[in-house]
């Protein structure tokens, strides 16, 4: 068995794969991982530059893609490391900022996510008073708290080893290694992370589209009516068009991200009570899985929006150059 450092007692295991194996596994996680970069950045670009789409929606937006931008950054080329090899190079500390950044970064999506599923929930149901309650104040509190409160929590229980709690023996005697870098939680951290990070805004993010869809449903008419009047504001277009658009466009985004999340978070909340059986390779596939929803994001925008796909074409093809091109109306 190959080791991490061949001189030390007590080293992890490197990954030993066929040639057949290693380069297409090494071509996709560094593919992921520029697609994810290069996709968000165009989505924040367009969103910060074309004044049109300054709305709120769009803010909470463009901060999501700058949340997906830094897991591509700095979080997807040393897992991808870590994944290829199976060792950790980078020392103690590092492997504690970056799992940190990794917590965080997983959290302040999914808050995000409990974000725009409540402004669309105000779009949709209350329209009139929308533009009342929803200000750009309102949403720089949303993202605020969307970034504070994931960084102080995964903080919290990284470095102050709050993992380990109740499983620390386990963890030194079976677990810990020399070059390695796991991912480890014990019952009650398993538990309480699970439910922070992703269960709990979970299932508050289903309530909301619960209540939206039936919203939707018993009072079209009178939403209908209430747009109508909307349309006096926005004479230029269809208001009722982009709250639908909107709304059927976040619900996609959400549900791909409780797709690619749900088979880690549950296998993270299951491990320690079946004695942590679960391969550490299934784990790390299923993280990937998980990282792959930061990828799928802007991909899900150029489908849904006109107004991306056009900005991407105006960024691509450098006119965002040109003079007033952030005045461009890219919808009517």
């Amino acid at each position: 068995m190959d080791l991490c450092y061949e001189a030390l007692n007590g080293s992890c295991g490197k990954y030993v794969r066929p040639y057949s194996v290693h380069i297409p596994m090494s071509i996709t996680v560094i593919l992921i991982t520029f697609v994810t970069v290069i996709g968000n950045l165009l989505v924040i670009i367009s969103i910060g530059h074309f004044k049109q789409l300054h709305t709120p929606t769009n803010q909470l937006t463009l901060s999501l893609a700058l949340c997906d931008c830094l897991l591509g950054l700095f979080v997807m080329p040393l897992s991808a490391a870590r994944s290829i090899q199976g060792c950790w190079y980078y020392g103690d500390f590092l492997c504690k900022l970056h799992t940190c950044i990794d917590i965080t970064l997983s959290t302040v999506s999914i808050f995000h996510l409990v974000s725009v599923s409540a402004e669309r929930c105000c779009a949709v149901c209350s329209p009139l008073t929308y533009h009342s309650r929803i200000r750009f104040t309102t949403v720089l509190l949303m993202i605020s708290t969307s970034w504070i409160i994931p960084s102080i929590f995964a903080y919290v229980i990284t470095f102050f080893e709050l993992n380990l709690q109740g499983g620390k023996e386990f963890y030194e005697t079976h677990v810990r290694c020399v070059g390695g870098c796991h991912v480890f939680f014990s019952h009650g951290p398993a538990l309480v992370t699970s439910l922070v990070s992703f269960y709990i805004p979970g299932l508050i993010i289903i309530g909301i589209y619960s209540r939206i869809y039936i919203v939707a449903q018993n009072q079209a008419r009178s939403i209908n009516h209430q747009l109508n009047q909307l349309r006096r504001r926005y004479p230029s277009g269809s208001v009722q068009h982009r709250t639908q658009k909107a709304t059927i466009t976040i619900a996609i985004v959400v549900g791909a991200f409780l797709i690619c999340w749900t088979p880690f978070f549950l296998c993270n909340i299951l491990n320690p009570f079946i004695g942590y059986t679960t391969p550490p390779m299934l784990m790390d596939v299923l993280v990937w899985f998980g990282y792959v929803n930061s990828t799928l994001n802007p991909f899900i925008y150029a489908f849904m929006y006109t107004w991306f796909r056009k900005a991407a074409r105006i960024i691509v093809t450098g006119k965002i150059f040109q003079n007033n091109s952030s005045r461009k109306q890219l919808y009517l």
